[in-house]
């Protein structure tokens, strides 16, 4: 009983512990309820509930947006974890710029900053730089773990992009555009955490039973 609780009690993870998420978790949670407050004026139950219960909506209002939001979130989760404890180098590097790309988009989509706070050509500059230093870096490297769905995704990313900046010159309802810009944004986001989790992959050998 003693060995088990010192397996369990040690200072060193413990401490690392509370150093590495514990007191930025407190510290993260405290500001927020404090910051949103002071600047927005907004009360800590307007800041702690759910949108669709202060609102009283669905819970699937807006599901397939979240969804794309979980997209980013996991290729940028798989990306940082993958630069920062499996590999070095070239790879590393391109690892970063990927999550780096969905770091963006999961902000922008979570948050709607093109829509609502930056111009969105300024956001679609930043994506297009990104993207470039990847393609431009790792050419080689992404068409030999896998060119094909590098390439569809940045094309379906590019074709949501170019939707969005071109809809008010097509001959179609504004519904119909935003289905199609945000399915190329949807399968897009899809097809990114499949590369990057192709490319996180990349040369680790499997775990033999």
């Amino acid at each position: 009983m003693i060995q088990l609780i010192q397996q369990i009690f040690q200072p060193r993870k413990i401490l690392f512990y509370v150093a590495i998420v514990f007191v930025p978790a407190v510290v993260f949670y405290a500001l927020s309820l404090i910051g949103l407050n002071q600047a927005l004026g907004f009360t800590p139950m307007e800041v702690l509930r759910d949108l669709a219960q202060q609102t009283e909506v669905h819970s699937f209002r807006g599901f397939l947006s979240n969804i794309g939001v979980w997209f980013w979130v996991s290729a940028l989760s798989v990306a940082y974890f993958s630069a920062i404890f499996l590999h070095r180098g070239k790879k590393q590097r391109l690892l970063i710029l990927m999550g780096l790309l969905a770091s963006i988009l999961a902000t922008d989509d979570f948050f709607l900053i093109h829509d609502r706070y930056v111009n969105q050509y300024i956001c679609y500059f930043f994506y297009v730089v990104v993207a470039l230093a990847i393609l431009i870096l790792h050419f080689k490297d992404i068409i030999e773990i896998d060119g094909f769905s590098f390439l569809l995704a940045g094309g379906l990313l590019a074709g949501s992009i170019a939707t969005d900046v071109i809809q008010g010159y097509l001959p179609f309802g504004y519904e119909t555009t935003q289905i199609f810009e945000e399915g190329c944004k949807f399968v897009g986001a899809a097809s990114w955490l499949y590369f990057t989790c192709r490319v996180a992959s990349f040369g680790c050998k499997p775990i033999q039973s």
